[in-house]
């Protein structure tokens, strides 16, 4: 029987999501305590990779088990208990046993977070960043995105991705008071674009690249082009959709906390 865990956690102490030799891994931690629970080895599989320090509100994990949970509660409880404290299970819910957590999700949704001033209790989830930004310049600029579905100038060379093409349907920028943020939803995203997107426009905010430059550098698809990326600390995913058909239970799941 398969179930979908919804959980979060905070990167800073984790080399990613994915398992790695000799590095802690999100990954690790949720097999080796759902393991030590269920009495057998139980490999979990996630909604995608990220990166190390990178964080995640709404993240999605699927397992399976031999036997039916029962109080899916009182086993998220047990859970919670034995994960370290950076790490959190939200929701366990039964689903359809080939339903993915990766290749069934319709949709994911990152967030950026920057900081115009020093807070001690933000340094590691937000770029502290003091210049000034021109926002109304970067969602011009960040507009662009949704006129393209290849991302070859924001890809990770040496991925091994099997295909450069996303389709963004949400980016956009808004001020919260110190905070400065960032949106961005698509079906699906390339390792390290996110970041490598939201440090371009940062360039644009900053008013060293204008949108209109912003938009050839995306047709260009060519990554020596882009401008740095931005800090991983500041970079959290904040939703998984997915269609509802594959949920055995009816409650809704994908919606950020």
């Amino acid at each position: 029987m398969r179930y979908f865990m919804i959980l979060s956690y905070k990167g800073t102490n984790y080399h990613g999501w994915q398992i790695q030799p000799n590095a802690p891994s999100v990954q690790a931690e949720l097999e080796r305590v759902l393991s030590t629970i269920l009495r057998t080895p139980t490999p979990v599989t996630g909604a995608g990779r990220t990166d190390t320090g990178v964080h995640a509100r709404n993240y999605a994990a699927h397992f399976d088990c031999v036997a039916e949970l029962g109080d899916t509660e009182k086993f998220r409880y047990h859970l919670n208990a034995m994960l370290p404290g950076d790490i959190a299970i939200h929701r366990i819910r039964r689903v359809r046993d080939d339903a993915h957590a990766r290749f069934d999700a319709s949709e994911r949704e990152y967030t950026y977070y920057m900081c115009s001033e020093k807070e001690p209790f933000s340094r590691e989830t937000s770029w502290q960043y003091s210049g000034k930004l021109n926002i109304a310049a970067m969602n011009e600029a960040a507009a662009h995105l949704l006129d393209f579905d290849d991302f070859t100038t924001f890809a990770k060379l040496n991925s091994a991705n099997k295909t450069n093409i996303c389709r963004v349907t949400h980016a956009g920028w808004r001020q919260e008071g110190s905070r400065t943020v960032f949106t961005i939803r698509a079906n699906r995203f390339l390792r390290n674009m996110v970041r490598a997107i939201t440090g371009t426009l940062v360039e644009v905010g900053r008013g060293k690249m204008t949108p209109e430059k912003f938009r050839d550098i995306l047709a260009a698809r060519d990554l020596s082009l882009a401008g740095s990326s931005a800090p991983a600390q500041g970079l959290f995913l904040t939703a998984v959709r997915y269609p509802e058909e594959i949920f055995i239970d009816d409650a809704p799941i994908g919606r950020p906390h």
